[in-house]
């Protein structure tokens, strides 16, 4: 597989303003978007949830569960991750739907290298 990129002409920087300025590039930005800016603020909450509580809520976070060592601040504390990996898996599902689709017909139209069809030109 090479890395070698094609030799700029005075056509390329044209194609790819006229990409950037197209209604279907738009709308994949908005979709992608539309994903990841509010995943990223309801992860974001739910974070500074478990600081907050970790700092101010001590005699909560402690809370024994099940009769065990396990208090209300390791669940939380494990709940982070296993939201960080739904938040990844959701992102997979959700670009490989709406994004990556449009993304492969824009690469198409301009020429470049698509996962599915290899090399062009």
């Amino acid at each position: 597989m090479s890395t070698d990129t094609p030799a700029p002409t005075a056509s390329q920087p044209d194609k790819y303003l006229a990409v950037q300025r197209s209604d279907e590039f738009a709308g994949l930005r908005r979709a992608l978007r539309g994903f990841v800016f509010p995943m990223t603020v309801a992860f974001f909450l739910w974070y500074a949830l478990y600081v907050i509580l970790s700092a101010y809520a001590r005699d909560f976070m402690g809370t024994r569960l099940f009769d065990s060592n396990i208090n209300v601040a390791l669940v939380f504390g494990l709940l982070q991750f296993v939201s960080t990996f739904l938040i990844a898996w959701l992102y997979s599902r959700y670009a490989d739907r709406k994004i990556d689709p449009v993304a492969d017909r824009i690469r198409a139209e301009i020429g470049e290298v698509t996962h599915e069809d290899g090399p062009r030109g």
